[in-house]
């Protein structure tokens, strides 16, 4: 495995918002356990920064649906309708915002979407088609759900993907160990927070 270097690589950093991280968010008040999804803030922060000195391009999504939640499809309205009791990240709302620690600047990227995958009918792939990116590394919330299903899609076109275990979380740890399992057998590489921020310091512009 040769890690990513800065050239050609992006950041995407996967629904860091209110609602996933807080306990005030909606995941929290509909009952479930976010102590992972808060202890990936810092590894998240961390790599922010290291980006930020390496100019690699960061790339922030967020999962949002429209108030009425007509935009959510089969997954809101059939599978998992109470996301809409829970009033979860709808469009304008506290809950659907990423939080501080997460702040985007000017030159970053913020992806929006309704689906789990951050490809699916965004313009994801065109951004990074359109910086020449071949490397993405990736981390946020949740390990088994949105990280899962955009690190697949990212496989499938064929980027060097590289998902950081300690800045993703889960709201079901057993699942956040399957997840990691998973991509990283199938459609990537399952890497520590460290592994990225020391290749990166070490020799910036070639893969280690």
């Amino acid at each position: 495995m040769k890690l990513p270097p800065t050239a050609r690589t992006a950041l995407i950093i996967v629904d860091m918002q209110n609602g996933f991280c807080r306990h005030e968010g909606s995941a929290k008040t509909a009952g479930f356990d976010i102590t992972q999804c808060q202890s990936a803030i810092e590894p998240c922060g961390n790599l922010i920064k290291a980006a930020r000195v390496h100019t690699v391009p960061i790339i922030f999504t967020r999962l949002v649906w429209r108030e009425d939640y007509r935009d959510g499809g089969v997954i809101t309205n059939e599978v998992l309708p109470g996301l809409i009791e829970a009033k979860m990240c709808a469009k304008d709302s506290w809950d659907a915002e990423l939080i501080d620690e997460m702040a985007p600047r000017a030159e970053d990227f913020i992806v929006e979407k309704n689906r789990y995958s951050a490809f699916y009918g965004t313009p994801l792939n065109s951004i990074l088609t359109t910086h020449d990116i071949r490397h993405l590394v990736v981390c946020g919330v949740t390990t088994n759900i949105c990280v899962e299903t955009t690190v697949r899609d990212a496989s499938q076109r064929d980027f060097r993907t590289f998902i950081v275990r300690d800045a993703t979380g889960e709201i079901a740890p057993e699942r956040h160990e399957w997840a990691l399992t998973t991509m990283g057998t199938r459609f990537g590489w399952v890497v520590d927070s460290a592994d990225i921020l020391n290749a990166w310091r070490r020799n910036p512009a070639v893969a280690a």
